[in-house]
């Protein structure tokens, strides 16, 4: 089964770090947006789109390829995103754009991710130590689950 990830990870490799664990579990191509602008995605079997949140919102580079994306339909497809707070569904937005291109959902992966933007940083951040070994864990569980 080939994967591929379309991600975009910029402060803390919080997103990136996650995919990480996922790649020990699963072989997978990962792309920054940048990147994948020149990858035929139809070539893979499972196509998966991460961000960090940013500003309380999934990364608008991310949410842009989505938009341009070549997607087949019923393809494949999964959401991973890392936040400072979880106190929302982040993924409503591309998810609602994937199914407007009938793509099939897999599911979509969320933890808690060092967060010191803005007024966090003031205090030292929030969610220090996550992704965790436990985040990580629930990560390669949940590639599995998934492929």
């Amino acid at each position: 089964m080939k994967i591929a990830v379309v991600y975009n990870s910029v402060h803390h490799k919080n997103t990136l770090k996650v995919l990480n664990a996922m790649r020990e579990e699963r072989e997978m191509d990962l792309f920054t947006v940048a990147q994948a602008k020149d990858v035929d995605l139809s070539a893979y079997d499972v196509v998966g789109f991460a961000s960090g949140i940013y500003m309380n919102k999934f990364d608008q580079s991310v949410l842009s390829f989505i938009g341009h994306a070549s997607l087949k339909t019923g393809q494949k497809v999964f959401i991973v995103y890392t936040c400072g707070v979880p106190y929302r569904d982040y993924a409503s937005k591309p998810r609602k754009m994937l199914k407007e291109k009938n793509c099939m959902l897999l599911g979509t992966f969320c933890c808690r991710g060092f967060d010191t933007f803005g007024p966090f940083a003031k205090i030292g951040g929030i969610a220090k130590g996550h992704p965790s070994e436990t985040d990580l864990r629930r990560a390669k569980y949940f590639i599995c689950d998934i492929t």
